[in-house]
This record gives structure tokens, C-alpha cells and sequence, in this order.
């Protein structure tokens, strides 16, 4: 299993379930260093007080938040840990809806919950009933990475999935990009469906990154002193 990211706990109605969270999703990108050129020395950033100019070292570095001009309050890892929220270490389902009513571009980060020891064993399965039986998903909150979030519950292959979700504030309104009413004949609607007919698939898992494969391909003739490969 990969690392957890986060242990705590799901909390539904009376019943607990401890949880870890694991990503969903690997990053298969390819990753440039910043080198100088003249040496492919790695060029690095420094982390430089604007004030005195110094560089400063990780453990003297902390959070502030500027409330005027020349006005920061500070703010402490501490501090936040102790802000009285429900949520500061559960996953608290607040409400059952249909998986229709949410809108995917609401929908961000994707995580698995794993059930944490023996003692969740049974609840957690309980809760995978409840969605898979009732064919809804539970909206919840938790607190990560120093906000509050809201989060989706689902079922995947026999695990529970937690989708972080932007809050409806956070998303904004399409309506001044869609273009103006224009005529659109129904020949032309005819046709659309017949090619989305014919482009119609079932499974996805045939799409590869061939932007991915080709930069790897030119890493690799570049690493054995081989010529570039031609573009198409």
C-alpha cells in the first residue's frame, strides 16, 4: 500500500471508522532540474529575508498573514492544530445525495481510504453497503493542509474514495463565456450524434501520453549520444 498521507477517523452517525488516506493517482510526468548551462551545475533557489537580505534556514520560517500594509500577523502550526473544528481529524459525512447532482468541475484531488486495523474492519464495510446499496455518495467535511475541505465519499472497486471538492464560491460562473444564441439546423445536430455515436467507447484505458513517450525518447538519445528521433 502506498504511504498514508493522513490517519484519522469517518465519522457517520455514531458509527467511527478509523481510516488512513492514500493517493489515488500516481505522477507519471517527466520532471526537469533547473542547471546552468555551462556546467549543468543544478541552479538553486534561495529562501532570502526581504528585509535584511539574509537567507534564512527552514526552522526560522513560519506562516503570517498581512492584514495591512506593513501590518503581518504570525500564525502558528500550533495554533492551527487547536482550532476548535469537528473536522480537525474526521472525515464528517454530513448529508446523502445523488452521484447526478454533483457537478465534476467541482470535483478535485482523488484519495483511497483504507480501513485502519481490525477494529474497522466492520464499519467501514457498512458504509460501502450503504453507498453501493442506496447508489448515492455522502458529502462530507475534513480539515487538511491547514483549510477546511469539502470532500465526496464513493465506492471504487470495493474501496471508499474520497474526492476533495471546491466549495461552491471557489467554482466560477461560465455564463459570460458561452457565445451568443446562434441558429443551429437540425441536419447539423443529426450529424453531431452520428459521429458521437460512431466515437463512442467503453473503455478508456487504451489512451496513453504520447507527449510523455516522446520526451522520454528524447531523453533517452540524448543519454546514449544517439541523433534525435524525427518528428512525424
Amino acid at each position: 500500500m502506498p504511504r498514508p498521507l493522513w490517519a484519522g477517523a469517518i465519522s457517520f452517525g455514531l458509527v467511527t471508522i478509523p481510516v488512513k488516506v492514500v493517493s489515488a493517482t500516481e505522477d507519471h510526468d517527466v520532471h526537469f532540474h533547473r542547471v546552468h548551462l555551462a556546467d549543468m551545475g543544478r541552479v538553486r533557489t534561495r529562501k532570502v529575508c526581504e528585509l535584511d537580505d539574509q537567507v534564512v534556514s527552514q526552522d526560522e520560517i513560519g506562516k503570517g498573514y498581512e492584514i495591512a500594509k506593513d501590518q503581518t500577523v504570525p500564525v502558528t502550526d500550533e495554533e492551527l492544530e487547536q482550532m476548535p473544528l469537528p473536522t480537525a481529524k474526521a472525515i464528517e459525512i454530513a448529508a446523502f445525495t445523488d452521484a447526478d447532482s454533483i457537478d465534476p468541475v467541482r470535483i478535485s484531488d482523488s484519495y483511497y481510504l483504507a480501513a485502519d486495523g481490525q477494529v474497522a474492519a466492520k464499519p467501514y464495510a457498512l458504509l460501502r453497503k450503504a453507498l453501493e446499496r442506496s447508489s448515492k455518495v455522502a458529502v462530507a467535511k475534513f480539515a487538511w493542509h491547514g483549510r477546511e475541505r469539502l470532500g465526496l465519499l464513493r465506492v471504487r472497486e470495493g474501496a471508499i474514495v474520497l474526492h476533495s471538492m471546491k466549495w461552491p464560491d471557489e467554482v466560477r460562473s461560465p455564463e459570460s463565456l458561452a457565445p451568443r444564441e446562434v441558429e443551429v439546423g437540425e441536419d447539423e445536430i443529426a450529424q453531431a450524434l452520428q459521429l458521437a455515436d460512431r466515437m463512442t467507447i467503453e473503455d478508456l484505458s487504451g489512451f496513453r501520453d504520447e507527449y510523455r513517450q516522446a520526451l522520454e525518447g528524447i531523453i533517452a538519445a540524448k543519454a546514449e549520444g544517439k541523433p534525435l528521433p524525427a518528428p512525424a
